[in-house]
């Protein structure tokens, strides 16, 4: 049986190119504005991220 949900492996895995993904769109932003909407975007991914990792460590235990 899986340590974790692939689902929730995915999911992180997603969450953390999106966090990339944002903090290269903050970097070349001309506007201040736009970059701090696309810093925001990237906190947001970073969080949701750290949750799903919580996640992980929660059904590992489930399986111990």
């Amino acid at each position: 049986m899986p340590d974790t949900d692939p689902k929730t492996e995915e999911l992180k895995l997603t969450q953390l190119e999106r966090e990339r993904a944002e903090r290269e769109r903050a970097e070349s932003s001309p506007e201040e504005d736009e970059a701090f909407q696309h810093e925001r975007r990237a906190e947001k991914a970073r969080y949701l991220a750290d949750k799903l990792e919580q996640r992980a460590e929660s059904e590992r235990r489930q399986d111990d």
